[in-house]
Order: structure tokens, then C-alpha cells, then sequence
């Protein structure tokens, strides 16, 4: 589709001859008119156009010879032409109609008046030049362009007036030259040189920009400078935002069933292989996907994160795999590219992968197995280089028994399967967890506390932790909000839920008021006997085994 700069330079032409005294026929490959202007259509009878048109062309004239021609009750003469330019034939029928036979020895002035006038209009980055290399025709805009007189220009070799050119070298080897990269004036252009052949002799060679406004290069070039800046400040961003964060120096830990699965996660890391990810909401699964991309080959790609629960189920397919132009309403012209693409060469991690209906599963299904991609409203496929890495919450065994997820899916992701720990399989590294968390929201609200006491820890211990580290940091952020300025974090400072206490109500019965006080004493003999179970039996005057019972009965 031509451009409005195109279509302006078209009627340019169109205008110009119009204005000129005679008929002008311009034909491609002998059949297919080009243009034609209004004196000759004004020649001829409306009923007679084509007819006479195919006269002229069945004549076979004798190109650069002026013949006398009759047509329509019309006398004149006609002269041919013929221009190749690139792998294009082109010929000119100049025809003028006068009985003053006189006229006809300016035909040759007003063919020249022609050419350079449409060259001019047409093309702002034009020059032509003779088999020896000098200069026989200067856009105005070109000259303008190289800081050159465009007259003075004219019979000058090319080499004394365009820098860096091979206009002379075209014109004397006869072969083309196609977009091909040139320094002006410190700046880059892209020019397209070919060879003019007429009736078969190489007569010379035109040579032209590939940029249609070289009056505003200079700008253009600026402005193609402030993209590329741009452009760079984009994609900075980009991977700024697609990058995996954490590597398994964050991952904090002793625990035996912790140490476990991090050395699994480092196995994870040294393969290609599709990673799902298992465990509680809150156990951490996203770090281990961000440290196994960045302990991986592909750790200097992007790491791409998608929710699968967090996408409306009819935007996925478009989300994940992209769509092209007009494929539906709304579409953005030129289509959009989907989280696999933008993850091509890295990793995607897809989260909540459980969530996943079973319509997508398919679709994903078959990018997992063959490594390409269908964009929405696309006919054809997109090979991709990406590693997946699945995560979730939810018990797909259960889910493929109940026809919820795919068993084929569920086996092509489970390549390497891992399962990270809940907090309560791994108590000893809350103390850890804990202190790595005031610390981070000590420089966070630039307040400083005096850590944690060994109370309220063991209260921490003695928790069940349903929302894991999430819950934990969540917690540690309420202290930290309440604890004065270098103070303690104490058992005071935390939730009900953790210590035990509930606030009073209206009507309470008095086994309830019996069973907190009772799990109350318990909770406080055991953080004075740091959890000896035998001393705190002693002193609570009950034996080991109703001490036992009691703890399973309030879930301590």
C-alpha cells in the first residue's frame, strides 16, 4: 500500500503532465499502460481511445526516431524511448499533435523538460551518471542533502561530489547494487545503485536513497538515534521486569527436609528439562523457580511469570501464545507476540499451573511436545527455544483421577518433580526465617529492634503455620509495626492465633473458659521448661500421657 508521501509524488507527476504541451504514454513491457496524460486523451474520440492506443503500440517503432503519425484525424509524430530501470523495462511514446511541422524539431527539448521534471518531483535522493562516471542528473534534494550546488554539480565526476559513492563502479561493471549501507557526512544511509541500459547498451547508472525525505535525513537520523536510545531503554526495562530475582543464596534453611529438596533444585538447574514444582501456598515455590533459571545455562534470558489462575480462562490462549492483526476485535494492529515468544532463549514460569482449563491444557499440551507456537488467527507455526517451569498448590494426582487435568499433561511436566517443604515439616529454620525477616524490616522502616525473645520464638515454633513463610513474614511485619524502638519482639507483640489468648466475649461456656485456661497453662509451663515435656508433666501434676493427650487436643 503506498504511503501518503508516495501517493503526493504520484500527483505531483500526474500534474506535471498534465501541464505539458504534448501527449505523453508511458507503458510497461510494451502492454501495460502507466500513464497517460490529458492532451492525448483529449486526441482522441472517447470511443476511440483504446483502439488508437493499441496503434501506437502495434507500430513497433524505431526507439529515438521521430515518425509521422496519423491518428484520429490528428497529424504529429511520435517518438519512443526506452529506460530500464533495475530488472523494469519502461517505454515512452512522446507524441505531438501540431501542422506546423517546426514544432517537431523541439520534440527532443521538451523530452528532456520531461524526464527531469518527473525525476525531479518523483525522487528527493536521486543522481544519474554517464558509463565514465559523471554526474548528468542532481536531485535538488540530494544536493541539498550533501551541501553541493546542484548546477555546478552537473558534469562533475561522481566520486568529487558524493562521498564514499560507487556510482562510477556501477556504471561501468553493469551490475546492481541493492541496499547497501553508505557513509555521508557521519551518517549511515541505505542506497540502491543499478545500471541504464537502452535498447541493450549500458548507457550509464542511477543510484537512490532508500529514504524518501533526504531533506529531513539529518532529522530522521536523529530521531532513528532517540529510538534505538529508546528502544534500549525498553528492552532494559523489559528484562528488568522479566528477570528471576533470587538465586539459592536466598533460599534460607537447615532443616534435613529443606537441605533435601534445595540440592534437588540444583540438580533441576543443570538440565533443560520441564520442573514442576509442588508444595503449600506459601512454601516458597517461586524462589526455587527463580533460583533454578538463574543456577541454569539460561540464566542471561528473560524469566517470564505467569499466574494461570490470575487470567481470565478466554484471554490465555491469546496471553500465552499471542494473536495476530484482526484476529479479533480489539486486536492491536500488527498482533502482539505472547508470554512464550517474549520468552524465547529463558524460561516461563507458570504458576498455578492447577488452574489451567482443560481446553488450554491441550493447547499447552502440544507447545510442551513439538516446541512451537500458534499464534490466535495464525495459519502457521512459531518455533520456540523456552524452559518451563510449573508450579502449584494442588494435588494434581487427585485432580487427573477426577478428570480435572490431563494425565498426559501432568506426565509431560513432572519431567523433574519437586516438593518443597511446609513450615511445620521444618521448625528449626524458623528461628532462621525469623531473624532474616526482622532484619529485612528493620532496613525497610529504618527501625531497629533488639531481635526476638526466646518466648515468643518458641511460641513461633509450636504453630502450625496454615499460609507457611507467607503467614510467617506477615507476622514478623505486624511486630515490627507494633514493637517500640529498640525493644524486644515478644510474645505480647504477637497474633492471638500464635499465643493462645482470644479477646473475651458476651457469653463464653465454661468449658471453653476451662480449655483456653488449660491450653494457656500448658503453653506457659512448656516455654519455662524450653519444652521438656517430662518436667512440664511433673510440675502440671499430670502424667506423660495425658500431657500427650492434651497437646493433641489443642494442637500443640
Amino acid at each position: 500500500m503506498a504511503s501518503d508521501n508516495e501517493t503526493i509524488q504520484l500527483e505531483l507527476v500526474k500534474a506535471i503532465l498534465e501541464e505539458l504541451p504534448f501527449g505523453v504514454l508511458v507503458t510497461k513491457n510494451e502492454k501495460e499502460i502507466v500513464l497517460c496524460n490529458r492532451v492525448l486523451s483529449e486526441a482522441f474520440a472517447e470511443n476511440q481511445f483504446d483502439r488508437q492506443i493499441h496503434l501506437i503500440l502495434e507500430k513497433n517503432l524505431v526507439p529515438a526516431v521521430n515518425t509521422p503519425i496519423r491518428l484520429n484525424e490528428n497529424n504529429g509524430i511520435v517518438r519512443k524511448a526506452i529506460i530500464q530501470m533495475g530488472d523494469e523495462e519502461y517505454q515512452i511514446y512522446l507524441l505531438l499533435f501540431t501542422n506546423n511541422k517546426s514544432d517537431f524539431l523541439n520534440i527532443d527539448k521538451h523530452e528532456e523538460i520531461l524526464f527531469k521534471d518527473i525525476i525531479e518531483f518523483a525522487y528527493d535522493g536521486l543522481v544519474m551518471v554517464d558509463t565514465e562516471g559523471y554526474v548528468q542528473m542532481l536531485s535538488h534534494a540530494y544536493a541539498d542533502f550533501l551541501g553541493v550546488d546542484q548546477e555546478s554539480s552537473i558534469g562533475k565526476h561522481v566520486t568529487e561530489v558524493i562521498e564514499n559513492t560507487r556510482m562510477h563502479v556501477v556504471a561501468k561493471t553493469g551490475k546492481q547494487e541493492v541496499a547497501e549501507l553508505q557513509k555521508i557526512k557521519d551518517n549511515y544511509i541505505i542506497a540502491t545503485r543499478s545500471p541504464i541500459r537502452k535498447q541493450g547498451k549500458l548507457i550509464g547508472a542511477v543510484g537512490k536513497i532508500l529514504f524518501k525525505n533526504v531533506g529531513q535525513f539529518t532529522a530522521l537520523s536523529k530521531r532513528i538515534n532517540s529510538l534505538e536510545v529508546e528502544l534500549k531503554k525498553y528492552k532494559g526495562d523489559f528484562r528488568e521486569r522479566n528477570k528471576a530475582s533470587y538465586t539459592f543464596d536466598h533460599l534460607m534453611g537447615r532443616s534435613p527436609a529443606f537441605m533435601e529438596v534445595k540440592g534437588q533444585a540444583k540438580i533441576a538447574a543443570k538440565s533443560d528439562s520441564n520442573v514442576l514444582i509442588l508444595g503449600e501456598s506459601g512454601t516458597g515455590k517461586e524462589l526455587f523457580a527463580h533460583s533454578i533459571h538463574n543456577d541454569s545455562r539460561r540464566a542471561m534470558g528473560v524469566f517470564v511469570k505467569v499466574n494461570c489462575a490470575a487470567i481470565p480462562a478466554e484471554l490465555l490462549e491469546s496471553e500465552l501464545f499471542g494473536y495476530e492483526e484482526g484476529s479479533f476485535t480489539g486486536a492491536k494492529k500488527g498482533g502482539k507476540a505472547g508470554k512464550f515468544e517474549a520468552a524465547e532463549g529463558g524460561t516461563i514460569f507458570l504458576d498455578e499451573i492447577g488452574e489451567l482449563p482443560l481446553h488450554m491444557q491441550v493447547k499447552l499440551l502440544r507447545v510442551l511436545q513439538e516446541k512451537e507456537i500458534e499464534r490466535v488467527g495464525s495459519t502457521g507455526s512459531i518455533p520456540i527455544d523456552v524452559r518451563v517451569i510449573a508450579a502449584t498448590n494442588r494435588n494434581l494426582e487427585e485432580m487427573v483421577s477426577k478428570g480435572e487435568f490431563r494425565l498426559d499433561m501432568y506426565y509431560r511436566l513432572k519431567v523433574l518433580q519437586i516438593h518443597v517443604p511446609s513450615l511445620r515439616e521444618r521448625p528449626e529454620d524458623i528461628e532462621i526465617l525469623v531473624n532474616h525477616l526482622v532484619e529485612k524490616y528493620q532496613n525497610l522502616m529504618k527501625k531497629r529492634v533488639k531481635g526476638m525473645s526466646d518466648q515468643a520464638l518458641r511460641l513461633l515454633r509450636l504453630y502450625k503455620w496454615p499460609g507457611n513463610i507467607r503467614e510467617l513474614e506477615n507476622i514478623i511485619e505486624r511486630a515490627m509495626n507494633i514493637v517500640e524502638e529498640g525493644e524486644v519482639i515478644r510474645s505480647k507483640h504477637l497474633p492471638k492465633e500464635i499465643t493462645g489468648h482470644k479477646e473475651a466475649v458476651s457469653i463464653r461456656t465454661l468449658a471453653e473458659v476451662m480449655d483456653e485456661t488449660e491450653r494457656a497453662a500448658i503453653v506457659s509451663c512448656l516455654e519455662m521448661t524450653s519444652g521438656n515435656k517430662s518436667e512440664t508433666a511433673k510440675r502440671l501434676g499430670v502424667s506423660r500421657t495425658t500431657l500427650y493427650e492434651k497437646m493433641n487436643k489443642y494442637g500443640l
